[in-house]
């Protein structure tokens, strides 16, 4: 699925290389810090290892400014729809519509397209209203994650 992300001027959107990994680990372990100590799982190795061994540069974009990767997030195609994974803003973008303007632009192309999109967040994120307020719903949970679904409006 392509898709035109919007950022605020200067960051801008790039598809992200082998060499982002490093800094997008490192904003993951930031930006998931919080959530993870709550649940009694964060572990400051795996929680940057866990992206790694995952991460595929052709399905992610990168949000950059001066002093590096500010934000980050991956649109998998699977049969069963389109993955939104690793979506991460810097705390300081948080708050301000960037992440709903994402997400906006993504459930537009996902409508236009007919695409179903899935996601997951940790059990008790905060994450979770800004994807229930674009239209997600539960699919199912477990112990650690909450898997959401959002079929396409036409």
């Amino acid at each position: 699925m392509i898709v035109h992300l919007p950022a605020p001027h200067p960051l801008a959107w790039s598809i992200a290389s082998s060499d982002d990994g490093p800094a997008i680990a490192e904003l993951r372990a930031d930006v998931l810090r919080a959530a993870l100590q709550r649940l009694g799982r964060y572990d400051d190795g795996r929680v940057r290892e866990r992206f790694l061994s995952a991460f595929v540069p052709h399905h992610t974009r990168v949000l950059r400014a001066r002093e590096g990767v500010v934000g980050a997030i991956a649109l998998r195609p699977a049969p069963e729809g389109t993955w939104i994974e690793h979506f991460y803003l810097d705390e300081g973008l948080q708050g301000h519509g960037l992440g709903s303007a994402v997400l906006q632009a993504i459930t537009s192309t996902a409508d236009a397209t007919a695409t179903t999109l899935r996601l997951n967040v940790l059990q008790r994120s905060d994450a979770r209203r800004l994807y229930e307020r674009h239209g997600f719903t539960l699919d199912h949970e477990d112990s650690v994650d909450v898997y959401l679904h959002r079929p396409p409006r036409v």
